[in-house]
């Protein structure tokens, strides 16, 4: 397909429409923080599509996200489709560095680097493994690493609760993924 400069415009607007979208957990970030925004392009059918990877595939919030960037991208073009696709599946280290900020700056402790790709999750009664002292989460109100796991489940799916054991105060973490 042969794209005009009125064509890459067109993406450009829905791009910037779509990255708008505040998410319905935590709207301080933006799909595009999250980096669930995958692409904007355009089909073989010449319909503009939205791609965006839900942070996991029984996500309760992908539809609201649909619905969401449907309405923002629509006043941009009224043809324009959002597709799901759930591979590569998403991981937190796609997450942008101003989306760790404003996680931190919310009081969340951001999620860490995964190192290797995507961590696994563990199922079952097995108890939690704690990380090591150089690897806990930091406090997102005193920057402390003398942290501990309350409950690997915290106010949604995504993120698990924590205490600073400097501040004595919990705080949210978003789970590496």
């Amino acid at each position: 397909m042969v794209t005009t400069e009125s064509a890459l415009e067109r993406l450009a607007a829905l791009r910037l429409a779509a990255a708008a979208v505040p998410d319905p957990e935590i709207p301080v970030l933006t799909i595009a923080d999250l980096g669930i925004l995958r692409d904007v392009r355009f089909a073989a059918d010449g319909r503009p599509e939205v791609v965006l990877t839900p942070t996991y595939s029984g996500c309760p919030a992908t539809e609201a996200i649909r619905a969401d960037v449907l309405a923002q991208t629509r006043e941009v073009d009224p043809q324009t489709r959002v597709v799901i696709e759930l591979a590569p599946a998403w991981t937190t280290d796609w997450i942008t560095d101003e989306g760790k900020a404003k996680l931190r700056d919310y009081g969340i402790a951001p999620p860490r680097p995964t190192r290797a790709g995507p961590v696994p999750v563990q199922l079952g009664s097995r108890p939690a493994v704690r990380p090591a002292a150089t690897d806990a989460a930091r406090c997102p109100r005193c920057d402390s690493a003398d942290t501990e796991l309350i409950s690997q489940f915290g106010s949604t799916p995504c993120k698990s609760l924590r205490r600073c054991r400097s501040c004595a105060e919990p705080f949210d973490e978003f789970k590496s993924l």
